[in-house]
């Protein structure tokens, strides 16, 4: 994996100041969704932490950085597209979804068609980082984030979650 392609708009000072202009503030608004989820994926993280520092949020080089309050405007319009959910009452903490959890259920039911695994059960560990799996865009996801999705599926009635032993597994149909 290479080095992050940042936009160009990261390289411009104003783009970490929230914009008056209505137009340009929906502009804004759309480049920054559209980075958070752009990085998080490049980066294979599902949750963010708004309060960090991270270089998503901090353009050293310009010695520039997106005040809480935008970060957090930002996080709950992802939210508003079932990109993005909070996982505390502060909402400092964020699950990120470059999928939407739907996507990623139907990515999931796809993929268990396609190679063939309806009707046996595969552990959550080896849809996320099984032999199997590598080179699927699944492979290394969030376990929490497969959870959500799988759960999506299981109330469709495409697959059954099950718990056994010490471990957790997936029955799709």
């Amino acid at each position: 994996m290479g080095a992050f392609q940042w936009p160009w708009e990261y390289s411009f000072p104003p783009f970490f100041t929230v914009q008056v202009h209505a137009k340009t503030k929906d502009q804004q608004l759309a480049t920054w969704k559209e980075l958070v989820l752009n990085y998080q994926k490049h980066e294979g993280q599902a949750l963010l932490n708004i309060a960090e520092d991270t270089p998503l949020f901090v353009n050293k080089e310009l010695s520039r950085k997106l005040a809480p309050e935008a970060r957090l405007w930002i996080m709950e319009e992802l939210a508003k597209t079932g990109h993005a959910a909070t996982t505390d009452k502060r909402k400092q903490q964020w699950e990120v979804y470059w999928h939407t959890l739907d996507e990623w259920s139907n990515i999931l039911y796809e993929w268990a068609a396609a190679s063939g695994t309806t009707n046996t059960v595969c552990t959550l560990y080896e849809l996320v980082a099984g032999d199997n799996t590598v080179g699927e865009e699944f492979h290394g996801l969030d376990e929490g984030v497969l959870k959500k999705a799988l759960k999506l599926l299981e109330a469709r009635g495409k697959c059954e979650l099950i718990a056994f032993d010490d471990n957790e597994g997936v029955k799709f149909f």
